[in-house]
C-alpha cells in the first residue's frame, strides 16, 4: 500500500529519461553557439576593468591578478557548462533544485535586473561615442541605441546572435589592435605601460597584495557564470568536451580578460590625458581614429548587447510567468526590457558602476559558489533535466537558501567595513567577495551533509 502525500513522481522519472535520450537536433550547433557566446567578450567594460586595476594596483599586479582570473573562471564553467548541457538547465531552472521554486524567482529578477543593467551601461557607451563624434543630446542616442539593438533579439537568440556577432567580431579584435597601433605611432611605444604602478601601493594591511585584489575586483563579474549556465543550455550533448575547453573555458576568457585588458592598460597609458574609464576608453577611441574608433565601439557593443537584451528579457519573462503568471508572447517582453533599458538609460549609470559591481558581486557570488559545490558535492549523479515541470519542486530548499543569506550578510558586512572605519575599506573590498564564495560553499557543504534530504527542491513521495 502507498500513501502518497504529494503527487506522484513517475511522470517526473519518464521525463528526465525521455528528454535524456532524445536527440539534439533543436539544439545550436558548436560553432554557432561559440559564436555566439564569444560576443560576450567585446564588452568595453573588459577593456576599462583592466586599465582600472592597474592603475589602482599597479600592471604587474594587474596581469598576475588577471592570470588567476583567466584560470579560475575556465575551471569553474567547464563544470557549469557541462552541467547545463547535459541537462539543458538554465539559471532559473537550476535555481529550483538549490534554492526551490518560489525561491528561484528570486535568482530570476536578480539575473534579469543584471543583465539589463548591463544593458544599460554598454548602451550608455556607444550613446556617448555617438555624442562625441556627433554632437547632439544623451538621450537622442540613447534612444537611436535602443532602437537598433531590440530588432536583433527579436525572434530569438538562436536565430540572430550567431550571424550578428559573426559579422561583428572581426571589427571587435583587429579594430582594437589597429587602435593600439595606432595609438603607438602617434605618441610612441614605450614601457610606461608595463611600469605602471600606484603612487601609494597598497600594504597588505589596507586589505592585500594588489594582485589578489584584482583577483577580487573580477569576482564582480561572475554573473559570467550565469550567462555561461544559460547559453550552455542551448549546446548539444556531443559538444560538451569542445565547449568545455574552446567556448567556455580558458581559451575565451584569454580573449575576453586579457587581451581586452592589454589593449586597456596601453591606451590608458599611452594616449595623454586618457582617463581609465569606459566613457573615457570610448571617447578616446573616437577622439584618436574618428569614425574608424566610433565603428569600433558600436561593433563591440552591439555584440555583447545582443547577450544582454536577450538574457534581460529572458530572465524577466521567467520571473513575470513565475510569480505573477503573466503569459505574454516573446516579443511583448522583449519590447518591455527594451522600455526598462532606454528609460533606465536617461540616469548616469555609469556613475555608480562601482558600487553596482560590489553589490551584485554579492547576491552572485554566492549564488555561484553554491551551485559548483552542489555539483560537484554531487559528483554528477541524480542532475535534473529542465523538462521537469515547476509543479515537481519544493517552494523553498532550505539547504540552499540559508546558505545563500548567511553569505550573502558575510559579503555585505565586509562591504560596509568602510563606513565603520575608513581603514578597513581595502580589507572589505578585497576579502568581501573571497569570503562571500568561501562562506557559501563551507555553509551548503555542511548542510548537505547533515541535511540531505534538501539536497534536492524535488518533492518526495511518501509512501509505506
Amino acid at each position: 500500500m502507498t500513501i502518497n502525500l504529494t503527487g506522484s513522481n513517475d511522470d517526473v522519472e519518464a521525463t528526465d529519461a525521455l528528454a535524456r535520450t532524445g536527440d539534439d537536433q533543436d539544439q545550436m550547433s558548436r560553432g554557432r553557439l561559440t559564436m555566439a557566446w564569444y560576443g560576450t567578450a567585446s564588452a568595453f567594460f573588459f577593456v576599462y576593468i583592466g586599465a582600472a586595476m592597474a592603475s589602482a594596483y599597479g600592471t604587474v599586479n594587474a596581469i598576475i591578478g588577471i592570470v588567476l582570473t583567466i584560470i579560475a573562471y575556465g575551471l569553474i564553467n567547464s563544470v557549469l557548462s557541462r552541467y547545463a548541457i547535459n541537462n539543458r538547465t538554465t539559471v532559473a531552472q537550476f535555481s529550483r533544485t538549490i534554492l526551490g521554486n518560489a525561491g528561484s524567482a528570486i535568482a530570476m529578477i536578480i539575473f534579469a535586473l543584471i543583465a539589463i543593467y548591463y544593458a544599460v551601461f554598454e548602451g550608455s557607451i556607444v550613446a556617448y561615442a555617438f555624442m562625441t563624434a556627433f554632437g547632439g543630446e544623451m538621450w537622442v542616442w540613447s534612444l537611436v541605441v535602443v532602437v537598433y539593438s531590440t530588432p536583433l533579439i527579436i525572434g530569438g537568440v538562436r536565430r540572430f546572435l550567431d550571424k550578428i556577432n559573426g559579422i561583428l567580431m572581426p571589427i571587435y579584435f583587429f579594430g582594437l589592435v589597429a587602435a593600439v597601433i595606432w595609438a603607438g605611432v602617434q605618441y610612441g611605444f614605450t614601457d610606461a605601460w608595463l611600469t605602471q604602478a600606484p603612487d601609494v601601493p597598497v600594504p597588505l594591511s589596507m586589505g592585500g597584495p594588489g594582485w589578489l585584489a584584482t583577483f577580487a575586483g573580477y569576482m564582480g563579474v561572475w554573473i559570467m557564470m550565469m550567462f555561461t549556465m544559460d547559453f550552455a543550455s542551448l549546446g548539444k550533448r556531443k559538444d560538451i568536451a569542445y565547449h568545455q575547453r574552446v567556448t567556455f573555458g580558458p581559451l575565451f576568457y584569454v580573449l575576453a580578460y586579457g587581451f581586452s585588458a592589454f589593449v586597456g592598460i596601453f591606451l590608458t597609458f599611452t594616449i595623454p590625458g586618457l582617463e581609465a574609464s569606459e566613457t573615457g576608453l570610448a571617447g578616446g577611441l573616437v577622439s584618436l581614429m574618428g569614425i574608424l574608433g566610433l565603428i569600433v565601439v558600436i561593433a563591440t557593443q552591439t555584440r555583447i548587447n545582443t547577450a544582454n537584451y536577450f538574457l534581460g528579457a529572458a530572465n524577466l519573462r521567467a520571473f513575470g510567468e513565475k510569480v505573477f503568471k503573466i503569459n505574454m508572447p516573446n516579443i511583448v517582453w522583449v519590447l518591455l526590457s527594451s522600455v526598462i533599458i532606454f528609460l533606465f538609460m536617461l540616469l548616469p549609470v555609469v556613475e555608480y558602476l562601482l558600487i553596482a559591481l560590489a553589490w551584485q558581486g554579492v547576491l552572485v557570488t554566492a549564488w555561484v559558489a553554491i551551485a559548483l559545490t552542489h555539483i560537484l558535492l554531487g559528483r554528477w549523479q541524480n542532475e535534473e533535466h529542465s523538462a521537469i515541470g515547476d509543479q515537481h519542486y519544493k517552494a523553498f530548499n532550505n539547504n540552499g537558501l540559508i546558505a545563500w543569506v548567511v553569505a550573502t550578510l558575510v559579503g555585505i558586512v565586509m562591504l560596509q567595513l568602510g563606513t565603520f572605519n575608513p581603514d578597513l575599506a581595502g580589507i572589505g573590498a578585497t576579502w568581501g567577495p573571497i569570503l562571500t564564495a568561501v562562506s557559501a560553499a563551507l555553509v551548503y557543504g555542511i548542510l548537505w551533509k547533515t541535511n540531505p534530504v534538501s539536497r534536492t527542491g524535488l518533492i518526495k513521495v511518501v509512501g509505506a
